[in-house]
């Protein structure tokens, strides 16, 4: 039986016949990209945390070929070389990215990612990949005739992808694609929190579809995991002073409560039943156990109540 706040429990996604859990670790930071993060990750720290979580009960992990520029897979892959591979059980997914040097967002572009990113990981098939960031060209461009979606699709029909997803920001856009049909699964990010429920309708339609759903950034990338005092950004730069306020009115109701605000941050997503799994950055061995602690914090449905009337 599948618990939603359950990081052991797993959860069929979509229709890929893939079973993971509800929580899904973010690789971004692990590609030491201090100029998105504010922080740099060491190789070794980046080690260690991706050993613990392969200890642990989280089966599913999820990077791309432009997190660090490769640098993320690339450490991924070094890990998985010395265990052996991908462990059984395990889901790893990547994304296919333009060219971060030249922008180039061709079809020919995406084989290039693709083939690099095997080449990193060290693997001959990838389970899930992703057309990444299409808002960097035009829908028209991204459906053409030997363009992005048709090279992806001709990979898959190669079996070097398994299953194809759709990874974006803006919420209309990602309906467009998830509408043509072609994607089996879809990331949003930072755009369905306490803070911000601007990804509903794609929820919905994805939902609707039987397309899973990935929600991405449940902390807003931080405000509401280490608080609005201490971290007052959002979605990677400065937030809104009306959003720092709403912020600080939840961590204190949180607090009347006795519930950490990171614990109803990362609910709030893991227990919408449209959503397949969160994911969720971890850059450090010991956030593995403290992400699990705050998954399985009691919190009673008045506390809910409250957040919901914030947000």
């Amino acid at each position: 039986m599948v618990n939603a706040t359950d990081p052991a429990s797993r959860k069929l996604l979509g229709g890929t016949g893939l079973y993971v859990s509800p929580v899904c670790v973010g690789c971004a930071p692990l590609g030491d990209m201090p100029e998105t993060f504010g922080y740099g990750v060491d190789e070794e720290r980046t080690s260690r945390t991706l050993e613990a979580v392969l200890e642990g009960p989280i089966n599913f992990l999820d990077t791309a070929a432009s997190y660090g520029d490769g640098e993320s897979e690339r450490r991924i892959g070094e890990v998985l070389g010395r265990r052996g591979g991908l462990p059984e059980g395990v889901v790893l997914a990547t994304k296919a990215d333009r060219d971060l040097q030249t922008g180039d967002f061709s079809g020919e572009q995406m084989r290039r990612s693709v083939e690099r990113s095997l080449k990193l990981l060290g693997l001959d098939r990838l389970q899930l990949c992703y057309l990444h960031d299409p808002e960097h060209e035009s829908f028209e461009n991204i459906m053409a005739p030997g363009g992005p979606v048709e090279v992806l699709r001709d990979l898959k029909n190669e079996g070097v992808i398994e299953h194809l997803g759709v990874a974006g920001g803006p919420i209309d856009m990602e309906i467009r694609y998830v509408e043509t049909g072609l994607f089996e699964a879809v990331i949003t990010h930072n755009r369905y929190t306490l803070l911000d429920r601007s990804a509903e309708p794609l929820l919905d339609v994805a939902a609707e579809r039987g397309i899973a759903l990935l929600n991405a950034a449940p902390y807003g990338s931080g405000i509401l995991a280490k608080g609005p005092d201490v971290y007052p950004r959002y979605e990677y730069r400065e937030a809104p002073g009306e959003m720092v306020e709403r912020a600080r009115a939840m961590q204190e109701v949180c607090r009347q409560f006795g519930v950490p605000l990171a614990a109803a941050a990362l609910q709030f997503s893991m227990r919408d039943p449209r959503i397949s799994s969160t994911i969720v950055g971890m850059t450090r061995p010991e956030r593995v156990g403290q992400t699990l602690e705050l998954a399985a914090e009691p919190i009673p449905d008045e506390l809910w109540e409250r957040l919901d009337r914030l947000g």
